[in-house]
């Protein structure tokens, strides 16, 4: 016998009726029936069928009307739902057969003018296309299986960024081949030389040496011949250990796994600066996401969220803000935060700047006003720039005399003139073009859903901290691509709220977004992935230099003494800081355009008088440079050839070595009436 208790009490849990995923609705309750099919009671306890119970109800005054039960799934939708699982791993096992199948087709070893884009086959393509399909068709389930998404960010990530790293026979990108040098320098000699002055600010790496020490200590514990052994992997394992911190920020903002999902593929798409290969500010950034992703979820102070934990004040796919912490809960966090802030500024000298940024602009609202962390930060920071890095910070005071509120000048990227030719020319385009996209959608996002940006307005913050930089200096030539990657996470984040519309809301509104979302999320996707493949791999030329080509450049090295003066076109090519403490460096065409076009009047005559009287000088040109000074702007088209040939010419110079992948030039020393000019060696660059 069931009483009529038990009868509400079955409704408030919402218990199942056979063959239903939802439960049957308030005030009824599944009776299983001795032979056959289950029956109901209706809310007055009269029996829904035969069987029902009979027991006179105490309660006289009626309850309230029963709502309809849910429909019951038919055998259709259940095909559907059962359909819809098994298209999410087919586009999977095809991607990953596409990808493989053309890896070993990509014409690396000859690359034209547009990089990669025309020596990747087509089967390359078609695997991205369809990750992105497989994608946009795991996210229907990205409720309920959130690992399906995940396996597709991964496996884009991989399929994007892991072609270098198994096919390069070198180091790819000439800054992450310096890098690899500084490692070597640091294992040879065990220690550091933070006050010893470098050419080419060679000096800063001693200065900021966590990173390097870091890789120093895996290359012995592991037994690898070097670092080269594993950066080419680099962007992929940053990737990768980004994922999960990337997880828990969005996670602090949105319960909707959709949104978290696509914020995290539209950030790998937009995350075409090349900030991600073996080097200080890649490993900085991932320490600067995992201090943020603390604070937002950690340094709540109690009292501030108002109305932010009320459902019905926010949006369908915000989540309430986190529980408030007690100062000495912060004070802990801060203690344990401390040894990574430390590891920022010990590896990098502006991601600590950023970190201060990004803290600042949290101040703005009550929520994540922690002066305390701002100090402790700002205080470890001014320790190490006053002790370790006082070389370079004193200097870099000294230049903002001239930089300090020059917009222009601090937002241009690079320091050379435009780029030329076609691979180049539509890199600078595609760059553009995804800024402007990302952005609109980050704005459309932030005008429409209101609600989600009161609740998630410290993502919009840390979008917008950086900016003020441009108006502090340019950090040689390349604030404009750091301030875009450190705003990118909120950007990113709101670019996907405008695409994935709420999951809850008015059905009429919810329907209208359902349906634009639909058309505008995969058009969408597919403008930031074609965007990002020029921007990556379009310069791809500069990027990769082949094992002879690398050879010439350490043979020649070797056979210029110790203390000499080497001279290149630019430092854009791989060894070209090999043994960087026993030589000094004067890339003479990285100046102003103006310059390099009054040096190619005799080039010969304007080399020659740079290089101090006595001093054993060499020219090294390779094609590499060649690449990168026609790429990059430095020379006009043509110019590289006719200043080469210029040089052998010269009684100046002497050929001591030619070969197709170099030129080896010796300085002739002339006696000149009229004190040559002070060598003016390569400008100090910062550590990137």
């Amino acid at each position: 016998m069931t009483t009529r208790a038990n009868v509400r009490a079955g409704s408030d849990a919402g218990t199942e009726t056979a063959g239903t995923e939802t439960g049957t609705g308030a005030g009824t309750e599944a009776v299983p029936a001795a032979d056959g099919p289950a029956t109901t009671l209706d809310a007055a306890g009269a029996p829904g069928a035969p069987g029902a119970s009979d027991v006179p109800s105490p309660r006289t005054d009626p309850l309230p009307p029963r709502p309809p039960l849910p429909p019951r799934r038919g055998p259709g939708a259940a095909f559907l739902i059962r359909f819809q699982r098994f298209l999410t791993w087919p586009p999977l096992l095809i991607a990953a057969a596409l990808w493989t199948w053309s890896l070993p087709r990509i014409g690396f070893r000859d690359i034209g003018e547009f990089g990669l884009l025309d020596r990747f086959p087509y089967a390359f393509y078609a695997s991205l296309a369809v990750l992105s399909l497989g994608f946009l068709i795991s996210l229907r389930r990205a409720g309920t299986a959130p690992w399906w998404p995940l396996t597709y960010c991964v496996a884009m990530l991989v399929a994007l960024k892991a072609p270098p790293g198994i096919l390069y026979d070198t180091v790819r990108y000439a800054w992450a081949s310096k890098h690899d040098a500084v490692i070597a320098r640091l294992l040879a000699e065990g220690t550091v030389h933070p006050q010893v002055r470098l050419s080419g600010g060679m000096s800063a790496y001693d200065q900021w040496p966590g990173f390097f020490s870091l890789n120093a200590a895996l290359v012995r514990a592991f037994g690898v011949h070097g670092a080269a052994s594993y950066t080419n992997w680099a962007p992929v394992l940053f990737g990768l250990l980004m994922l999960p911190v990337l997880v828990l920020i969005y996670r602090t903002f949105t319960d909707d796994w959709r949104l978290v999902w696509t914020a995290i593929w539209i950030f790998q798409l937009a995350n075409w600066v090349g900030q991600d290969y073996l080097a200080p500010q890649g490993f900085a950034y991932l320490l600067f996401l995992t201090v943020f992703a603390v604070v937002v979820r950690h340094f709540v102070r109690p009292g501030s969220a108002g109305r932010l934990r009320e459902r019905a004040r926010l949006d369908p796919s915000a989540t309430s803000v986190p529980p408030p912490t007690t100062p000495r809960q912060r004070a802990v966090c801060v203690a344990i935060l401390a040894p990574l802030i430390a590891a920022i500024n010990a590896s990098h000298q502006l991601t600590p700047v950023m970190l201060c940024m990004t803290l600042l602009a949290l101040c703005l609202t009550r929520r994540y006003r922690n002066i305390g962390l701002l100090v402790v930060i700002g205080v470890i920071m001014l320790v190490w720039d006053l002790t370790m890095g006082r070389v370079l910070f004193l200097d870099t005071l000294a230049t903002l005399r001239d930089s300090a509120g020059d917009l222009l000048k601090n937002s241009r990227a690079g320091y050379a003139g435009e780029p030329t030719g076609p691979g180049p020319e539509l890199v600078g385009t595609a760059n553009i073009l995804m800024v402007l996209v990302l952005g609109a959608l980050a704005a459309t996002a932030v005008l429409l859903r209101r609600r989600l940006v009161r609740s998630a307005l410290p993502l919009l913050l840390a979008a917008a901290a950086p900016v003020p930089l441009f108006a502090v200096n340019d950090y040689g030539g390349e604030m404009l691509f750091r301030v875009y990657l450190f705003g990118l996470p909120g950007t990113a984040f709101f670019a996907a709220a405008a695409l994935v519309p709420p999951a809850a809301g008015r059905a009429k509104a919810r329907r209208i977004a359902r349906r634009a979302g639909a058309l505008a999320l995969p058009v969408a996707l597919a403008a930031l992935l074609a965007g990002f493949l020029p921007s990556y791999y379009g310069k791809e030329g500069m990027q990769y230099a082949p094992p002879a080509e690398n050879a010439f450049v350490e043979e020649s090295y070797r056979q210029a003494p110790y203390g000499s003066l080497i001279l290149a076109a630019n430092g854009s090519f791989s060894g070209a800081y090999y043994r960087y403490d026993r030589y000094e460096r004067w890339f003479f065409t990285e100046q102003d355009v103006p310059a390099n076009l009054e040096m190619l009047k005799d080039p010969a005559g304007y080399l020659d008088a740079g290089i101090p009287e006595g001093r054993p000088a060499y020219v090294i040109l390779t094609p590499a440079q060649e690449r990168t000074t026609t790429g990059e702007g430095y020379l006009p088209p043509g110019s590289f050839a006719r200043m080469r040939a210029a040089l052998k010419r010269s009684p100046h110079f002497k050929v001591v070595r030619e070969t197709p992948d170099g030129l080896f030039l010796e300085h002739v020393q002339t006696p000149s009436p009229t004190p040559a000019p002070s060598t003016s060696p390569a400008p100090a660059t910062p550590a990137r």
